[in-house]
């Protein structure tokens, strides 16, 4: 086990390099308890002079390697914690690092696929792409004699145990701050290194996002507007991932996409309706969406690749982002408020009425006007105070889906400033809820939870048997005294022996009348 010792000077070391920077500059000491306001002004005489806010604390994330570099992104999706002026200065923070080199980069693929290089790629060009976690390499494979193109993904040497450490130490500072702070306890700060933790975790073993994207190519193989890449499993292991290469327009190539002439305002649809179907429909989104990561193919689709951070939505969590969304479009405020109260997500002490009021202030100042006209930085803030002013625990999934969606729009306007995310979020909302709400979705959810009742109710005589025993045995040990002499237990078991018969049918016909008595109701 690591000691406390150990933890805090390589913290120290950390706010150093923070203080260095200049990262501490951002900080309104008015905040912070007089003690803190000290160690702030020793702070700013070592920082460097330059930009007061993201490029330096990106130099500072930087400079302490792959675990605070993805800290960074991470935060960057939860302005509930760091605030909406420092998550969007997070945005910016570039996953890029050098390369490793050429040499550890085949090492590693030989290693993990057991084989010679040259027995499983054809070529294996230099890294086209570094990040914290992986690099990306422009393979080819054989395949009938024939040479394809495909992406070949390699985790970087010794990752992991670095990972480990940072970790180690951001669970420390999360201890600490829930020990000691409320609203550290508010913002449930060691679920959010937990929750880091675990996609980091899937992050460094290739196999699961090589799962995700199978999944999702699933869940889309029906979409005119939306497809995955194709994985090669034989050449996919924890340390390794290969797939399709795309030779599409990434989305951030502007010049291209003008030069092909692309319907830009329908791109913007595709890439907004797209993710809403995943979240609403599947449960299952891709949460870093920007445009590095989106491709437009020759058939006019997007193409997603880096599927490293993913998210999920339990159904009572879409039926939520459906109804909010609902909501704000027809302007039912009232609606929105009762779906927080009904979902458990604000305290029943609070007042429905106060909180529709509340959210009638968020959504008002968004309609009629183009999204070139949303300020979304003012919408996060307002979001924010309210989660605070109402006891709101925070909800790691929907502040990840509400940031996506934030970059979602981001992404669409750059192709129709005049676009607007509710109106084209319109049609997809309707058609979940009609289909999941409406009169067939309760029908499918009346099916689903008579089969399950139906279930319990098969197992019931095996229940109440079992509850019988029990009570008798107990009635015994009150009416004689506890005794567990073999002699007893032979006497109960023969004296349960007898009834067990009778009381069997009785119970199966109970069971029966039950199921009786449900389709009847189906019925009516």
């Amino acid at each position: 086990m690591i000691s406390a010792v150990t933890h805090i000077a390589r913290l120290i070391r950390a706010a150093f390099v923070f203080a260095r920077e200049g990262v501490f500059g951002s900080v309104d000491p008015s905040l912070v308890p007089p003690p803190g306001q000290l160690a702030l002004k020793l702070a700013r005489i070592i920082e460097r002079r330059g930009p007061k806010y993201g490029p330096r604390l990106s130099r500072a994330l930087t400079r302490m390697g792959p675990a605070y570099l993805k800290l960074g992104q991470f935060l960057a999706t939860r302005p509930d914690v760091v605030g909406v002026i420092m998550a969007r200065d997070l945005e910016s923070l570039q996953d890029r690092l050098p390369p490793f080199s050429q040499t550890e980069a085949e090492a590693a693929i030989e290693t993990s696929l057991e084989r010679p290089l040259t027995d499983v790629f054809a070529s294996l060009g230099p890294p086209v792409a570094a990040a914290s976690i992986a690099q990306v390499h422009r393979g080819e494979v054989l395949r009938d004699g024939i040479r394809t193109p495909v992406a070949v993904k390699v985790l970087r040497p010794n990752v992991a145990t670095r990972f480990r450490r940072d970790l180690s130490d951001f669970f420390f500072v999360a201890h600490k701050a829930e020990a000691y702070s409320a609203e550290a306890r508010r913002l449930r700060l060691i679920e959010v290194i937990n929750t880091m933790s675990r996609s980091v975790a899937m992050e460094m073993d290739l196999r699961l996002e090589a799962a995700a994207m199978s999944e999702m190519a699933e869940n889309t193989r029906d979409d005119s507007d939306f497809r995955v890449p194709t994985i090669d499993w034989d050449r996919t292991t924890h340390n390794v991932l290969t797939m399709e290469w795309i030779d599409g327009i990434a989305l951030n190539d502007h010049k291209r996409l003008a030069e092909s002439q692309v319907d830009l305002p329908d791109l913007g649809r595709k890439v907004i309706q797209s993710f809403l179907r995943h979240a609403l429909r599947d449960g299952f989104f891709h949460a870093d969406m920007h445009p590095g990561n989106l491709f437009l193919d020759e058939t006019g689709r997007l193409v997603a690749v880096d599927f490293g951070i993913m998210g999920r939505l339990g159904m009572k969590e879409r039926r939520f982002l459906a109804e909010i969304l609902l909501g704000f479009i027809t302007r039912d405020y009232r609606r929105v408020a009762e779906v927080h109260f009904e979902a458990g997500y604000v305290p029943a002490h609070h007042s429905v009425e106060n909180f529709a009021q509340a959210i009638r202030a968020i959504g008002e100042p968004i309609h009629n006007r183009t999204a070139e006209e949303i300020s979304m930085a003012r919408l996060l803030t307002l979001l924010l105070e309210v989660t605070g002013l109402f006891d709101m625990t925070t909800r790691p999934e929907l502040i990840l889906l509400q940031k996506t969606m934030v970059v979602v729009e981001g992404v669409a306007r750059g192709f129709d400033p005049r676009l607007d995310i509710w109106k084209i979020a319109d049609p997809v909302v309707r058609e979940w809820i009609e289909r999941n709400l409406g009169p067939i979705g309760r029908v499918q959810g009346a099916l689903s939870g008579g089969g399950d009742l139906v279930r319990v109710l098969m197992r019931l005589p095996d229940i109440a048997q079992r509850s019988v025993t029990v009570l008798e045995q107990l009635e015994a040990m009150t009416r004689d005294g506890i005794r567990l002499s073999p002699e007893s237990i032979a006497a109960m078991g023969r004296s349960e022996g007898r009834k067990n018969r009778w009381r069997t049918v009785a119970l199966w016909i109970i069971a029966a009348t039950f199921i009786g008595i449900l389709i009847a109701v189906r019925n009516l």
